[in-house]
């Protein structure tokens, strides 16, 4: 059982940026897709970013193109999540997760192992 830890969540005006981490332990992570996923209050959990085992397929929600880009280091047994121009909306408990498979999914129902999250607030 693979466990998923993330970090670099924080406070962040409108317009900034952070990069999140998630670091897997206990199994290798470079044979399956990974995600990235946010859920907010009184939310239901939604698709954010995506990467395939090799890192050369990724997909995003509408939300994130052309703001944040996902990727991997394979020997690191990490995935990032970078976020540009954030706004206030992005505001949510983001979570990394690793899918059963090897494709980049954005159906939350192939991810079987998440970590707690790590919490991103953007003011405005």
């Amino acid at each position: 059982q693979v466990q998923l830890v993330e970090s670099g969540g924080g406070l962040v005006q409108a317009g900034g940026s952070l990069r999140l981490s998630c670091a897997a332990t206990g199994r290798t992570i470079r044979s399956v897709a990974m995600g990235w996923f946010r859920q907010s209050p009184g939310k239901e959990r939604e698709f954010v970013a995506s990467i395939s085992w090799s890192g050369s397929i990724t997909n995003y929600a509408d939300s994130a193109k052309g703001r944040f880009t996902v990727s991997r280091d394979n020997a690191k047994n990490t995935v990032y999540l970078q976020m540009n121009s954030l706004k206030p909306e992005d505001t949510a408990l983001y979570y990394c997760a690793a899918s059963s498979g090897i494709y980049s999914s954005p159906r939350i129902n192939e991810y079987t192992s998440w970590g707690q999250g790590t919490q991103v607030t953007v003011s405005s």
